[in-house]
């Protein structure tokens, strides 16, 4: 296939009309540029930083076969890809002279992207991290719970929540482009993190969600400081915006977790989470 049959957009809503039927078609994979197109379109292209997101599609006989997204400075994002759209890709960028830091995808898609860039560009690919898609079939609430309850995070949380939302950003070696007051704002205005609080009303452990796109919700961040881990609050946040996502009306809940913590992906199966595939990052030179 030709590098030209890629096509590379800065107007999310003409991206929308091109790709939009074809991010829906499969919700569950594309849940990352559904949800992350959706906050752009809703809060503003500046939503995850000052520069301009870029976009884009693989058209071939009129009809959209892949998509990706990268909303600097985190690594460009795609849909699952031949080995050869993969490098057909990589080659349409390297002509693009943009920088590249790397590369989201499922696991597949992921590593051939990455040697395609290899091969073009001379630039050596580290795996940053594995993670799994999983969906939620049965909820299967631990027993016991934890003392205590489920409580919305409101304006009173913000402190709290900006917070939770560095330490967080620290312990998954992530690189943030919303300021944390930002962040908590938008999540309070929304309703969208959950606190798992002790009887004596003290927050122990949060669990957000995404907006509701393509009839899904996916659960992002679960998050328990390191002191308080082992008491199953992780578990309960989550089993509680589980929940409400259903109470919602979500056809179906998602979630990441991290392949290199056997901890929570045990947590999230014994709570009723299913695998749907696995992804992968590179960071590149």
């Amino acid at each position: 296939m030709r590098p030209d049959d890629w096509h590379l957009t800065e107007d999310l809503e003409f991206f929308l009309t091109r790709a939009g039927d074809f991010l829906h078609s499969r919700p569950a994979l594309h849940t990352l540029p559904l949800t992350v197109t959706e906050t752009l379109r809703t809060r503003g292209l500046d939503a995850y930083g000052a520069e301009a997101p870029a976009f884009g599609w693989l058209e071939r006989a009129g009809e959209v076969r892949a998509a990706f997204f990268r909303t600097p400075p985190h690594r460009l994002n795609l849909t699952p890809l031949t080995p050869e759209e993969a490098d057909a890709l990589a080659a349409h960028w390297v002509g693009l002279d943009r920088p590249l830091p790397g590369v989201s995808a499922d696991h597949d898609t992921a590593t051939a992207f990455a040697e395609a860039w290899q091969r073009h560009t001379g630039a050596t690919p580290t795996l940053h991290e594995r993670q799994r898609l999983y969906r939620l079939g049965t909820l299967t609430p631990p027993q016991p719970l934890p003392d205590g309850r489920g409580r919305v995070a409101g304006e009173q949380d913000r402190e709290q929540l900006m917070l939770w939302h560095r330490e967080f950003a620290a312990a998954i070696g992530g690189v943030t482009s919303t300021d944390a007051g930002s962040w908590a704002d938008a999540r309070i205005a929304s309703g969208r993190v959950t606190f798992w609080e002790t009887p004596d009303g003290t927050p122990v452990s949060m669990a957000g969600v995404s907006p509701t796109v393509a009839g899904q919700i996916r659960v992002a961040p679960v998050y328990t400081p390191a002191h308080l881990r082992g008491r199953g609050y992780a578990g309960a946040a989550t089993i509680e915006v589980s929940r409400a996502a259903l109470a919602a009306g979500a056809a179906h809940v998602l979630l990441f977790a991290d392949l290199a913590n056997p901890t929570s992906n045990g947590l999230y199966q014994r709570l009723g989470y299913r695998p749907v595939t696995d992804f992968a990052m590179y960071d590149f030179e």
